[in-house]
């Protein structure tokens, strides 16, 4: 029970990371190729959950769940902000760790809001299905230990 805590509590870690990257990485801050990369992660995660669900073999009555899981999942949905260099210069050391421990709570509420959209999903999974969900959420872990997601 502990494994598949800390699995799912890892990929809504990924989860929210990715939307803090987004938001940090967005055209405006690092040009076209920022641009680019930006686009390429939105696809590869639009891909894998769409290779997720194809492997869990959802039912009809699953559906709704399944949604309302992958919409809680998009990257960049509650993104915190960015951080303005400028406006952080100006702060004195206090000033910038409340502001760091402010965006500290936004990005714990977001991985809150990732871990109970995984639990209400996995909830109605069959136990075939958590075998899957399991495993697939433990091989995207295994490659974030080695620095990035592995994919097939």
């Amino acid at each position: 029970m502990k494994l598949i805590r800390n699995t799912l509590i890892a990929a809504s870690l990924l989860a929210g990371l990715s939307s803090l990257s987004f938001a940090q990485m967005g055209p405006a801050a690092g040009g076209e190729h920022m641009a680019k990369m930006h686009e390429h992660m939105s696809q590869r995660h639009t891909q894998h959950l769409t290779e997720l669900k194809t492997q869990l073999k959802l039912q009809g009555d699953q559906e709704a769940a399944w949604a309302a899981f992958a919409q809680a999942m998009q990257p960049g949905a509650h993104a915190p902000e960015r951080f303005d260099r400028a406006a952080l210069e100006k702060m004195s050391t206090p000033e910038r760790l409340d502001q760091m421990q402010a965006q500290r709570a936004k990005m714990d509420a977001q991985m809150q809001k990732h871990v109970e959209a995984t639990k209400v999903f996995y909830g109605v999974l069959s136990a075939e299905q958590k075998k899957v969900f399991d495993n697939e959420t433990l091989r995207f872990m295994h490659g974030m230990r080695k620095g990035a997601p592995r994919h097939p």
